[in-house]
């Protein structure tokens, strides 16, 4: 039987059963998987350091010889020790091995090796514990290093990734034509797949990632702008020109430039004979709910109704008050549809619903629930899409005759990034803030300056102002060792807010508990509102001025920035503390952007870089395939490049169904798939 990429890794020397359950953990199934399961560091034994130049604590590769080697000591049953003393020009270090008899035995008297591991001990008497060892005449290679799961071991994975490509080599086909390649300066993809498997040198091995990471990015691109085609069907929704002037008149504030050009762009948009499909995103507080006021109040005088669907119920509530307090003076009747409402409550709104009777509807995943349905639904509106998924965005436009669509995301990502993840929609970014808004003076503090901190919060609640005191998890987690809301706000009882009304908010609460804790706090009757992470959204109240966020480092960045951003809402300054006592560089690092960074798109990418869109959006809720190479925030020049090239084969072959293009359009399906999109056509 012939060879094919889809062959199972069982056929590979020394893969059983049961190894084969382990690769499957890693998602590699078959001999393809295996090739695309890409290193995800690479160690350099190309330049050694000498043993005396070497510092405790950090991490080297040492070329050394064994001088001498001391016998097996049984510390305990299940452990022995295995010491070697190997040394250089400049000192001497000891190896220590654990439960190996096996490497212990391979290194000799008089012979050099390399060592790669950390470096413990002191400054007299240097120790290497459990290192990676290889041969001297490793040195000049550039040594892979696989993500794995327990049970496979990277030189297991090495010996079979040299078979995989040695075997079935002649399987490996290039899916990107001829032109392209030369076009871009790119390698041939079996010499791309070898190399980053195998890399010779530095060089050989970026122009392997290139021509790898190049192809990902230009899949990508290609599956976006044929997801938008996809979704470019003919509306019978279209709105005609209603004057704004009515509406601009009756709020108690003017309209900032960039949201009068996002209302601008989007009821373009509404006129079309396609459904808008857009992105309204900037930083927190920058107003995108009163441009989805401005299209829901041209919508209703178009006859149509307007749906709003938040993740919250709180968020949900908050916008059914702001509908309600700007359009209800216009004629617009609005409504809230929440799981947690009462039969007859349910009940009534939703028969106004389908009757028409309401015009606007905010509400949570509820508005996705069956029984519902509208009389004439002509624009849905997300709020925060990072929590919901593209086919909740879906079910909710499946309730009309493909309506309109406005998204909303106070999480700024980079514009580029988000043509990706948003593929199907077109952007408006709100870059500037309503007026009279303070930046928020933001400091890191570790936790024995707690109680400083907190008298601080008492000064400014004697001047009348409140405060927010977030904290990550409901109960203790020993574990974890995380702060508990239940248990911290006892402690406060000892604190120098022992005497100010503090209120406990978190998920598990039921709705009405929560609201009337909510009411409290924006009447000003409680001082201190303690809580989890759900004031990260929907709650407005302008006498916060200051944010106090323990266990930072347990936070990322664009979660920090949406807390930041619950405080300085009023004419008031306002602080945010990040406690922590975390002293990892990466924990100080991102720690020290939300100290000098106000801007939301900048902080967005930092968080990006630093943990992935993966990560960054959660869940992976955001419908973006996972990316094996590519890189969204490191690789932007190559992505401008693949981007391009998309936008040249789509203008030649918009269905990819020439001979040149087939490996690419099955790429793209199998993109499609991995997205949750069932099909490119």
């Amino acid at each position: 039987m012939a060879l094919t990429l889809r062959d199972s890794v069982e056929k590979l020397a020394g893969v059983g059963k049961k190894r084969a359950e382990l690769y499957a953990k890693l998602s590699i199934t078959t001999i393809g998987e295996l090739l695309l399961h890409f290193p995800r560091e690479y160690l350099d034994l190309s330049h050694p350091i000498p043993i005396e130049e070497t510092q405790p604590g950090e991490v080297y590769v040492v070329r050394a010889t064994v001088m001498r080697k001391q016998g097996e000591q049984r510390i305990r049953k299940g452990l022995s020790i295995f010491r070697v003393f190997v040394s250089d020009d400049s000192g001497a270090m000891t190896v220590t091995i654990f439960n190996s008899a096996y490497q212990f035995a391979m290194l000799e008297e008089g012979e050099t090796y390399l060592f790669y591991g950390k470096m413990d001990g002191t400054f007299l008497k240097k120790e290497m514990r459990s290192p990676q060892i290889f041969s001297d005449a490793q040195s000049s290679q550039m040594y892979p290093v696989y993500p794995l799961t327990q049970g496979i071991t990277n030189k297991q994975v090495q010996s079979h990734m040299r078979e995989a490509l040695h075997v079935w080599g002649d399987c490996l086909s290039d899916k990107l034509p001829e032109g392209v390649r030369r076009e871009y300066g790119l390698c041939q993809f079996r010499y791309a797949l070898e190399t980053i498997h195998f890399p010779p040198d530095s060089h050989a091995l970026a122009v392997a990632r290139e021509r790898l990471i190049f192809e990902e990015l230009l899949t990508l691109s290609l599956s976006m702008h044929l997801l938008r085609q996809k979704n470019r069907v003919q509306t019978s929704v279209s709105v005609s020109d209603v004057s704004l002037a009515l509406f601009l008149e009756s709020l108690p504030f003017s309209l900032t430039n960039g949201q009068m050009t996002a209302i601008r762009e989007s009821l373009a948009d509404m006129q079309g004979d396609v459904p808008m499909n857009r992105l309204c995103q900037g930083d927190v507080g920058c107003g995108k709910t009163m441009v989805a006021a401005a299209l829901a109040y041209v919508c209703a005088k178009n006859g149509l109704q307007t749906a709003v669907m938040a993740p919250t119920q709180i968020l949900a509530e908050q916008h059914a008050r702001t509908f309600e307090k700007i359009l209800a003076p216009l004629g617009i009747s609005c409504g809230l549809l929440t799981g947690s409402m009462g039969a007859a409550a349910r009940r009534d709104q939703k028969e106004r619903l389908a009757s028409g009777e309401i015009q606007v509807i905010a509400g949570t995943h509820a508005l996705l629930q069956e029984e519902v349905s509208f009389h004439a639904l002509g624009l849905v509106v997300t709020d925060e899409q990072h929590r919901f998924g593209v086919s909740q965005r879906a079910a909710l436009c499946a309730k009309g005759n493909h309506p309109h669509l406005l998204v909303m995301s106070a999480t700024p990502i980079p514009r580029t990034l988000a043509l990706l993840i948003y593929g199907d929609l077109d952007i408006s970014q709100i870059a500037e803030l309503p007026g009279g808004r303070k930046p928020i003076k933001t400091t890191v503090i570790p936790s024995k300056q707690r109680r400083r901190a907190l008298s601080f919060v008492r000064e400014q609640i004697r001047a009348g102002r409140q405060a927010y005191i977030v904290c990550p998890l409901i109960d203790e987690n020993e574990t974890l060792a995380l702060s508990s809301v239940k248990q911290y706000v006892e402690s406060l009882a000892e604190s120098p807010l022992a005497d100010v009304k503090i209120g406990l908010l978190h998920g598990k609460l039921k709705p009405k508990e929560k609201d009337a804790l909510m009411q409290s706090f924006a009447s000003g009757e409680t001082n201190v509102l303690v809580s989890t992470t759900v004031v990260e959204v929907g709650v407005d109240v302008p006498n916060a001025t200051v944010m106090m966020i323990e266990n930072a480092e347990r936070f990322g960045l664009s979660q920090l920035h949406q807390l930041r951003g619950r405080v300085g809402r009023g004419a008031f300054e306002s602080y945010c503390i990040l406690v922590s006592d975390n002293q990892s560089e990466e924990t100080k690092a991102r720690l020290d952007v939300m100290k000098r960074e106000s801007n939301g798109f900048v902080i967005a990418r930092e968080d990006l870089r630093l943990r992935g869109p993966g990560d960054f959006f959660g869940s992976r809720q955001h419908g973006l395939p996972k990316l094996r190479i590519a890189n969204l925030v490191n690789d932007t020049s190559l992505l401008h490049k693949a981007q391009d090239c998309a936008k040249q084969i789509l203008a030649k072959d918009p269905p990819l169904s020439s001979d040149e293009h087939r490996g690419l359009r099955k790429s793209v399906q199998r993109m499609f798939l991995q997205s949750g999109q069932t099909t490119l056509n």
